[in-house]
Formats: structure tokens, C-alpha cells, sequence
């Protein structure tokens, strides 16, 4: 069986990877749809948030639908295999995917709050858009993003029912900390299930605090401007 130090720190890692892959892809599509009007627009804004809604058994079946063999994203279509399945790599796909509505949709918010007019005076001081971004309007949705960031590693961390149909539930190589407590209390180990459960709502606690802290601090946006 595997240690419950050992499945506390894999967790951990596969949940912050995880979140390094929702910022990177994030980051981007929150801002594009905070800033831009185009066609489509709110269908994707409506896809993306899906996972939010959906069982997440169901979400998990139909990424497994995607990477099967056969599936539009399988070895027998695309020609290569991208092994993502019952391995670490469907944990990070499944951690992304249903934390990534989190952040998104924190992220939009944030970059929606920061006045288009400071953005439109940096452009006709000469800055390109790109300068403007990393300047003025990161800065000042730094607050939200990080919040969003939390968000999506506390929702990762937790995450099961996609995780479990998609990289299985393999002691010692694809068990997460919530499958591990489904498995200690599946087999009477109660003493386990409760270390893991107490690890999970200290966890969690810690984190969400975090998070309304963010919410509440004061001078943090006028401090990331003046640089102090």
C-alpha cells in the first residue's frame, strides 16, 4: 500500500502541474474574452464552463471517448499514441480540464475590472499591445489571477470521478489523494481514510483562506501599481 506521505506529495505535484498548464492556456482565453468581441464568442465561453456543470464522471468519459483507440484523438486516428491513459498524464489532463472553468472564468473577471482607458493610454504613449498587457493590465488583474490560480490547484487536488476513468486508481503510480480515500474507506481502513481526510480539509481550508484574504486585502492593486 502506498504511504500516505507518498500519495499527499504526489497529489500535490500533479495538482500544481496542473495548474501551470490552466495558467498558460488560461491566461490567454480570459483575457480574449474580457477584451474582444467576436463570433462564437459566448459558445466558447459556454464550453469552457461546462466542466462546471457536467458530472464529473461524465466529463471523464468523454475525454476517454477522445483518447481511446479509435476516439478523434486516439492512436488509430492521429497515427501516434499519445499515452495518456491510466498513467500520470491522464491525471494532469483530468486535474486541467475541470479546474480550468475555475480560473477562467476568475481570470476574465479580473481583467474585465481593469479600465480599458488605462490600457488606451499606454497604446497612445507608444506601447504595443503586448507591452500594454505585461505593464498595465497583468498588474492589475494580479490579484484575481492569483486568486484563480488557487482556486484551480484547490479544485485539481480534489478532483475524482474524471481522474479515476481516465488514469485509473493504481496504488503507487495514479492514485490521488481522493481516490486514496475512496479506497481506505472501500476497505475498512478507516484510520487511513481519516489521516487523508484530514489532510484534504486542512488543505483545502488553508487554501480557500487564502483565497478570501485575496479578496479582502486592501491597497494590494494600488501597491502593484506604485511598485511598493
Amino acid at each position: 500500500m502506498e504511504s500516505v506521505f507518498s500519495v499527499i506529495v504526489s497529489t500535490l505535484g500533479w495538482a500544481l502541474l496542473s495548474t501551470l498548464v490552466v495558467m498558460l492556456a488560461g491566461v490567454p482565453l480570459a483575457y480574449l474574452l474580457a477584451r474582444r468581441e467576436f463570433i462564437g464568442k459566448r459558445a466558447i465561453s459556454a464550453i469552457v464552463s461546462l466542466p462546471m456543470v457536467l458530472p464529473p464522471t461524465a466529463v471523464g468519459y468523454l475525454l476517454l471517448s477522445l483518447l481511446a483507440d479509435n476516439g478523434p484523438l486516439g492512436r488509430n486516428t492521429i497515427g501516434i499514441d499519445l499515452d495518456i491513459l491510466l498513467n500520470w498524464k491522464g491525471i494532469i489532463v483530468a486535474y486541467s480540464v475541470m479546474s480550468f472553468p475555475l480560473f477562467v472564468r476568475t481570470a476574465r473577471v479580473s481583467f474585465e475590472a481593469v479600465s480599458p482607458r488605462l490600457e488606451a493610454m499606454s497604446l497612445t504613449l507608444g506601447r504595443g499591445r503586448l507591452h500594454t498587457f505585461l505593464v498595465i493590465t497583468l498588474p492589475l488583474a494580479t490579484r484575481g489571477l492569483i486568486a484563480g490560480l488557487i482556486l484551480a490547484f484547490t479544485r485539481a487536488m480534489g478532483e475524482f470521478g474524471a481522474t479515476v476513468i481516465l488514469a485509473g486508481n493504481i496504488p503507487g503510480r495514479t492514485q490521488t489523494l481522493a481516490s486514496a480515500i475512496y479506497s481506505a474507506q472501500q476497505a475498512g481502513n478507516d484510520h487511513r481514510a481519516n489521516i487523508l481526510l484530514a489532510t484534504a480539509l486542512g488543505l483545502g481550508f488553508v487554501l480557500v483562506y487564502l483565497t478570501e484574504r485575496l479578496s479582502v486585502m486592501p491597497g494590494f492593486r494600488e501597491n502593484r501599481l506604485s511598485g511598493r
